[in-house]
């Protein structure tokens, strides 16, 4: 293994994954720390943690377990993954993670970059933008669970870090990779090892990833591994052959969890063309007066692409969490959905799409996968992924995706037969 890469949530994973096979690195995504060694053929191993919404202390531990098991398969450089909206609050967890290990890797100098251009995130000046629109003012600040309050990521990342926080402009990276690892020595000599990068276009991704060449950590969104692979290739190391997909044939079912703006425009879109939708009421799961059997007997009675979908709308979000507590109802919807999922395989379902980072990640702890095949790109960021002989999946951030999201996951993921 070649490239080591510890992923905060799930779907953030496969969006990372989906990068590096459209670069052509042999990617496999492990759901927690795997116990057994990795395959030798594996280039790029995304261990894939439900970490950023957990305490500080746990998500550490975390991805430090995370750490020495793919420094054990031989990798030469570490990245860690978050969101490219940069999800975290002012405790942390990307700064404290990030911490711990650059400590364990003993790396003095480490860019933070979660700009990702195909999907409209784009940092300049250190602000980090969604579209045209500062990331405080685009729903994130919004987010039931890590409300972004600041665009400046300069800011956000210091309040969360004990180490100084540098800039490298988007003029150092117009002049190229030379330049920036330039500005990198420059902001370590000058105490800040931590430095946000500037990126509006893929072009600036590519030249931080030759910048970084060599270095032991890079942090940022999916988008900054666009650069990596072609430094392991300039030195003879990548197989010439990419992964071959194939998709599954069965029945397919759409789950989603997320209140964000994009999901909530896919599912009113699905609905809108007609296909089976049902609403979750979360109220109704806390009262125990709706079940996940109930919900995985009525999509196994429809037909097309059937949609079950807690998406509600901030407001409402926010009312439901005032009533029973922000934890009782999230934890509540990810065990309801991941007993859905597995009520829905036991059913013969062999394809599934769920949209949400926390949906997406309970539903692949509830049905027991431990490593996941990343295959062909569905919508940037989103790519089809085989978790097993019989099974394929689609797991979905929700800010990503196009509105056809659904249905066109679908398609990519196989036929009915």
């Amino acid at each position: 293994m070649l490239l080591g890469c510890i992923g905060d949530d799930f779907t953030g994973s496969s969006d990372l994954g989906n990068t590096l096979v459209k670069a052509g690195m042999r990617t496999v995504q492990y759901s927690g720390t795997p116990t057994d060694p990795a395959d030798p053929d594996v280039e790029a191993g995304i261990v894939a943690l439900k970490s950023r919404s957990l305490p500080v202390e746990e998500a550490v531990r975390l991805s430090l377990e995370a750490l020495e098991w793919l420094q054990d398969q031989g990798c030469q450089q570490i990245l860690f993954k978050y969101c490219s909206t940069f999800d975290s609050t002012p405790e942390g967890n990307i700064g404290p993670v990030a911490e711990a290990l650059a400590r364990e890797l003993e790396a003095d100098r480490v860019i933070f970059c979660p700009a990702f251009p195909a999907t409209g995130r784009t940092i300049y000046q250190g602000y980090l933008f969604v579209g045209d629109k500062l990331l405080n003012e685009s729903g994130m600040e919004n987010h039931p669970l890590t409300p972004m309050t600041d665009a400046d990521l300069r800011r956000w990342l210091a309040i969360q870090s004990t180490v100084g926080v540098g800039h490298v402009n988007a003029a150092t990276i117009w002049q190229g990779a030379d330049a920036v690892r330039e500005r990198l020595d420059a902001e370590a000599d000058a105490g800040n090892p931590f430095v946000i990068c500037d990126a509006i276009r893929d072009d600036d991704l590519l030249t931080l990833g030759r910048a970084v060449d060599g270095l032991p950590l890079v942090t940022g969104g999916s988008g900054i591994a666009l650069g990596l692979p072609d430094n392991f290739r300039r030195q003879g190391l990548l197989s010439p052959e990419g992964p071959v997909w194939e998709g599954q044939v069965g029945r397919v079912v759409a789950l989603s969890g997320s209140c964000s703006r994009a999901t909530r425009g896919q599912v009113a879109h699905h609905i809108g063309l007609g296909q089976p939708a049902l609403e979750i009421d979360p109220r109704e799961i806390l009262a125990e007066t709706f079940s996940a059997i109930d919900a995985a007997e009525w999509a196994l009675g429809q037909d097309g692409v059937p949609l079950i979908y807690s998406s509600a709308d901030p407001k409402a979000v926010s009312a439901i969490q005032s009533e029973y507590g922000t934890e009782t109802v999230a934890h509540a919807l990810e065990d309801f959905f991941a007993d859905v999922a597995r009520y829905l395989v036991d059913g013969g379902v062999t394809r599934l799409i769920t949209a949400g980072g926390e949906t997406s990640g309970a539903v692949v702890e509830g049905l027991g996968i431990s490593q996941l095949e990343i295959g062909p790109e569905i919508d940037p960021g989103v790519p089809a992924i085989r978790a097993g002989e019989d099974l394929v999946l689609a797991l979905k951030s929700g800010n990503f995706g196009a509105r056809d999201f659904f249905d066109k996951a679908a398609r990519m993921l196989g036929d009915e037969g």
